[in-house]
């Protein structure tokens, strides 16, 4: 990991969504220094399903050196973020770093985001960025050190990164713009930049989006808090930047990469946003239609799935099946499968021995997932990992997903067979 070295010490470092995750991360990484953080987050009160409050992130922050001060704050709430900022001020002295890290995310496409979904992401990241930045910055020009860091993605305009989820990109490319726009404005007194991680971040995020399995895929949070540590050493005149996580910490020496792991040697989910990995990014946005600008143009014919492909599947799939899947699965899937041999078709895994055949189940389907045929057979014979599939737009899923990611176990066990 990169080595603190103190220069941190004495520096009020305000973080919003700082009770966990890579909030949480950063505010710990320049404790060490024993700096002032100020824990900027909504969560007082224990969540049901994600851990930590702005109180146990306070006494963790203390544990190792540092001093904090938990202030309650929805970055929707101009009142909320101005008593915050009063609150520091008046405990530390001032303001020395920002970090705009509070985010909202949903990866749904148009007509399956609802309007509150839109109204949240709109308005935590892009507006109650610029809302919390505007609040600091009077402070921030009086600090010899001066940062604002803003956890958001480089303005990559492939279209393949608005198709599947337009709001959530909009939303976040509003914070990458910020730092455009502030840089210029605050040059020489501010610096203003955009820090975002080459791969997946094991939060509590990517556990609710990704499900179980993706955590080996990613990275632990101690990369983005080592990168963001680095940036805050630069001078003012480091300012405008869109820095990747893995870059910057190359630049400071840093080679193994393996202690960043979650699961050492086990292949990385790429992050959005990045063109970093052109062949998966290059199928990815041919697969939309998109032409990558960094790949010849070669005109290949595109295999068409073998005929009868679905229906192999389902008849293999159907001879796996025994009262004890049943009893461990309790549910009904609806497959819409796009394409040549595609159509509707069902996995009964509720009723007695199970059942699976063309067209619409006996009983309401549990789960209902959209793709084509040729992703569904490789999904059934272990080709295509249902996660990936998931979190690249090739499948959509509606209904119960602790139930979708029951399937996902039950593959893994008929992969053998397919």
């Amino acid at each position: 990991y990169l080595p603190s070295d103190g220069r941190l010490a004495g520096c009020t470092v305000f973080i919003t969504g700082a009770s966990r995750g890579i909030g949480k991360a950063i505010a710990l990484k320049a404790a060490k220094d024993g700096a002032n953080i100020v824990i900027a987050a909504k969560t007082a009160q224990p969540h049901p399903k994600l851990l930590g409050t702005i109180y146990t992130a306070a006494e963790e922050i203390e544990a190792v050196g540092g001093k904090a001060l938990p202030c309650i704050v929805d970055v929707r709430d101009e009142q909320q973020i101005s008593d915050a900022v009063q609150k520091a001020v008046k405990k530390f002295g001032g303001i020395d770093i920002l970090v705009n890290n509070a985010s909202a995310i949903s990866l749904t496409n148009t007509l399956d985001t609802p309007t509150k979904r839109v109204d949240l992401m709109m308005n935590v990241n892009t507006r109650g960025t610029y809302l919390t930045s505007k609040a600091c910055i009077p402070y921030l020009k009086k600090s010899k050190v001066a940062h604002i860091l803003n956890i958001s993605p480089p303005l990559n305009l492939n279209p393949v990164w608005f198709k599947e989820h337009c709001a959530y990109t909009i939303a976040k490319y509003g914070m990458s713009m910020y730092v455009l726009g502030m840089a210029e404005e605050f040059k020489g007194e501010i610096a203003v930049n955009a820090l975002w991680p080459k791969t997946a971040i094991h939060t509590a995020a990517t556990e609710m989006l990704g499900g179980p399995g993706i955590e080996s895929q990613c990275r632990k949070v101690d990369i983005i808090a080592d990168a963001a540590y680095s940036i805050f050493q630069k001078p003012k005149s480091f300012t405008g930047n869109f820095v990747i996580d893995e870059n910057i910490l190359k630049a400071e020496g840093i080679q193994n990469f393996d202690i960043y792991a979650i699961k050492p040697g086990h292949p990385l989910q790429p992050d959005f946003f990045l063109d970093e990995y052109p062949e998966a990014v290059s199928k990815k946005m041919e697969s939309t239609g998109a032409v990558p600008e960094f790949k010849e143009e070669k005109p290949q014919p595109q295999p068409k799935p073998r005929s009868g492909a679905v229906e192999k599947t389902f008849r293999i799939v159907k001879d796996s099946l025994s009262d004890d899947i049943v009893k461990a699965t309790q549910a009904i899937y609806l497959f819409e499968l796009s394409g040549e041999d595609g159509g509707t078709w069902f996995l009964d895994l509720k009723s007695k021995g199970g059942n699976v055949g063309y067209g619409e189940p006996s009983d309401q389907a549990d789960v209902v997932m959209s793709m084509s045929t040729d992703d569904f057979v490789k999904m059934f014979s272990g080709k295509l990992k249902p996660t990936m599939a998931f979190m690249s737009g090739k499948l959509k899923i509606k209904g119960n997903m602790a139930l979708a990611i029951k399937l996902e176990k039950l593959m893994n066990q008929m992969n053998a067979r397919l």
